[in-house]
């Protein structure tokens, strides 16, 4: 028993060889885009990873954690409308004619939950939690879908950013009801910037980062977290409620017990007060035991070395579209430390890696071969090949980077030493 959430592989670079792989697109229809920077209204500070979606339709993207946004709506839809939520604001649709071409600001209103709006349940948390799993058939999908999705996965060694790698995934979302079916992802298009220098002694690199995503999804995939054999090693609390796409959720605090000896987690869950579904989730490594982290979460350490995880936080968020909840938007966040047994400094690492699906297809659905699927122990960035287009991805719609991360893509653009071969990545 401990975490499998995610994997961290470390090694000691030996060589600066990457495998280089040429992903193609079919030739892109025509689409209008939308950019703009979502802030509080109240306070005009950013309001990150805000929903962005073409109203009444999968198609969609995420904001970054600036609240920065680029949406790129295929020209079917040009003259709907967009739908903007996050949690704890009040949803907003606005026409796609009232975007200008460059500059939108757009405000979200904050809700406050006025007390005679709150349902005082006399039900224990542990029993919410029990009939949401109950109720999986009934708020998540029980055929197969297909699902278009934007992965990035990023390293920083101290505040320096040494690789940035990016891929637009086709994915097969198997039954919500089926144990036997799994979820399956393919790389569509991929690309990557990095930096590592020869001194760099030791490189971290994220083991299965797209497959880990699609393994995220707690409420298909239960694991420590919610297996019915794992609910007694936490304890829950019903602690308030917010509001999510303008429904009403319950804000369910667990944490593991502290007679566990092994890292387990921490975090809350978002339950939906009607229908019981579960909305999403904020999930920590809990610091009690974290000495013990790295035996579960490291695959291998260099020699003279010790690694320490400091901390791994994970979010998953679903969003309800045609009465059913479905996977949105997935991130991950792991720290941790390189400690050598004769230096005086150590190194820390910091390894990010988030996920939007971007749109849903329930009719052409396509169940990848084995050989075509992101197994569990490849590692991403020796699949892809670095690739400098600016207009690389296309119609795709993807995550707009955080200036930092825009800034460090140039850079490494710059600097790096490695080549790939002319037109790798595209067929265009």
């Amino acid at each position: 028993m401990g975490p499998r959430l995610c994997t961290i592989w470390i090694s000691i670079v030996l060589s600066a060889f990457f495998t280089q792989i040429a992903f193609s697109q079919t030739d892109s229809a025509l689409f209008y885009q939308v950019k703009g920077r979502i802030i509080d209204g109240g306070t005009n500070q950013p309001v990150a990873l805000a929903s962005i979606f073409i109203a009444g339709s999968s198609v969609g993207t995420v904001a970054n954690t600036e609240g920065v946004f680029v949406l790129k709506i295929p020209g079917t839809y040009r003259n709907d409308s967009v739908l903007i939520s996050c949690m704890g604001y009040e949803s907003l649709e606005l026409g796609i004619d009232q975007f200008d071409n460059e500059h939108n600001l757009v405000r979200l209103r904050a809700i406050p939950i006025p007390l005679e709006e709150v349902t005082i349940v006399n039900r224990d948390a542990r029993d919410l939690i029990t009939s949401a799993l109950e109720n999986i058939r009934n708020n998540y999908s029980t055929d197969p879908m297909s699902v278009t999705t934007f992965y990035r996965e990023s390293m920083q060694k101290g505040r320096k950013y040494i690789s940035v790698s990016e891929a637009v995934l086709e994915g097969y979302k198997s039954s919500y009801s089926s144990i036997f079916d799994m979820d399956r992802v393919s790389i569509k298009k991929a690309r990557k910037s990095s930096d590592f220098k020869n001194r760099d002694t030791v490189i971290l690199k994220l083991q299965g980062g797209p497959h880990t995503m699609f393994q995220l999804d707690f409420v298909k995939n239960p694991g420590e977290l919610l297996d019915r054999e794992m609910l007694p090693y936490y304890e829950y609390h019903l602690s308030r409620q917010t509001i999510i796409d303008n429904r009403l959720a319950h804000v369910i605090t667990f944490h593991q017990l502290p007679e566990i000896d092994v890292p387990l987690y921490k975090g809350n869950f978002f339950v939906g007060v009607e229908d019981l579904a579960f909305m999403g989730a904020e999930i920590h490594l809990h610091e009690d035991h974290m000495d013990r982290a790295a035996e579960f979460m490291v695959k291998s350490e260099p020699s003279g070395a010790k690694i320490d995880v400091d901390k791994a936080d994970y979010l998953i968020n679903y969003r309800f579209f045609q009465n059913m909840w479905f996977l949105a938007y997935v991130r991950s966040e792991i720290v941790v430390k390189v400690n050598w047994d004769k230096k005086l400094f150590n190194s820390t690492f910091t390894i990010k890696a988030e996920m939007a699906v971007t749109n849903v297809d329930s009719m052409n659905i396509t169940r990848f071969e084995k050989a075509d699927m992101v197994r569990k122990k490849d590692i991403f960035v020796e699949q892809i090949a670095d690739f400098e287009d600016p207009e690389f991805w296309g119609d795709y719609n993807i995550i707009r980077p955080e200036e930092s991360i825009q800034r460090a893509i140039e850079r490494m653009g710059r600097n790096s030493s490695l080549s790939s071969p002319p037109g790798a990545g595209s067929n265009r």
